[in-house]
């Protein structure tokens, strides 16, 4: 009986030593600038296969073995955060008119539509909502949730969320200007500016978030030809690096259906990498993953 039991405990020491990083654990990986692995984001989570940011998105995201689901935040008329990415309902429920003009209670009466846009049984969730699910599965990444930057700080520190979340602020904007906004931010919060590499200040704006220890840069460049590329590589000394493959005006043409439609993953995503991208956002969360766990930089 002692040796099964020894046994035993052997195979789970070795297990354990295979046993996935939580969400916050992948998250601080995204500061080390030794670290190999890619991490994927499923935007608006798994909508090709249910409504946009529902919660049977999220869920699928976490089945998939996705890393992080960015999601887009409105507030009701009576103070709630809900999961919604445009300002009025129409696209995406079957209601009509502005999110703001309606309570939580008003809200949960529509169906969130397919992308084919016919209605589903899914209803509009919570921003409390999705993070309860979330917890200790997924990172979240807080799109569009800039205008109501302390409600959604607040929240995410009452169920513990601060470390598998990231918070995108104001697009273009240096540090010291978005504190003016919003507050000195603290530490332990991780920040996403969005900047656009072909702006002339974009060096700039980079280096004012350089005192934030926490921050991944969104990298967004129409054309693949500019010279700050060339140096891009070179941000993973002190921030997370974040490209979106979505579309090929983010990415000078580098996106998701040169991949996926066109096999061509190595121009594509491979291209990305090469230019030392460890956070990819795509819509095709799936085939990212599997490319990036042949190439031993997903687990």
């Amino acid at each position: 009986m002692k040796t099964i039991v020894l046994q035993l405990s052997i195979l789970f020491i070795a297990l354990s030593g295979f046993a996935q990083p939580g969400p916050e654990a992948s998250l601080k990986e995204v500061f080390n600038p030794d670290n190999k692995r890619v991490l994927v984001t499923a935007h608006r989570g798994d909508w090709r296969n249910t409504p946009e940011n529902s919660i049977q998105a999220l869920k699928n995201c976490i089945a998939m073995g996705v890393d992080i689901m960015e999601l887009d935040l409105k507030k009701t008329k009576d103070g709630y955060l809900v999961i919604m990415h445009d300002q009025n309902v129409d696209r995406t429920t079957t209601g009509k008119g502005k999110v703001s003009d309606y309570t939580l209670a008003e809200i949960k009466t529509f169906f969130l539509r397919s992308g084919t846009g016919h209605p589903t049984k899914h209803r509009v969730p919570t921003f409390m909502e999705i993070l309860a699910i979330a917890k200790n599965k997924i990172i979240i990444d807080v799109d569009k949730g800039y205008d109501y930057y302390p409600q959604v700080i607040k929240e995410l520190r009452e169920l513990g969320m601060i470390g598998q979340a990231i918070v995108n602020v104001k697009a273009n904007t240096p540090l010291p200007l978005i504190e003016q906004e919003v507050g000195k931010i603290e530490k332990d919060i991780t920040i996403m500016p969005i900047v656009d590499m072909k702006r002339a200040d974009a060096s700039a704006i980079i280096a004012s978030y350089k005192i934030h220890p926490k921050t991944i840069i969104q990298a967004n460049f129409s054309t693949d030809t500019l010279s700050v590329l060339k140096n891009i590589a070179g941000l993973r000394k002190n921030y997370g690096l974040w490209i979106n493959s979505l579309w090929p005006e983010q990415n000078g043409g580098h996106d998701d259906d040169m991949a996926v439609e066109e096999n061509k993953k190595e121009e594509s995503w491979g291209w990305l990498i090469s230019h030392k991208a460890n956070l990819i956002q795509t819509d095709r969360p799936k085939e990212l993953i599997e490319y990036l766990r042949i190439k031993k930089l997903h687990r």
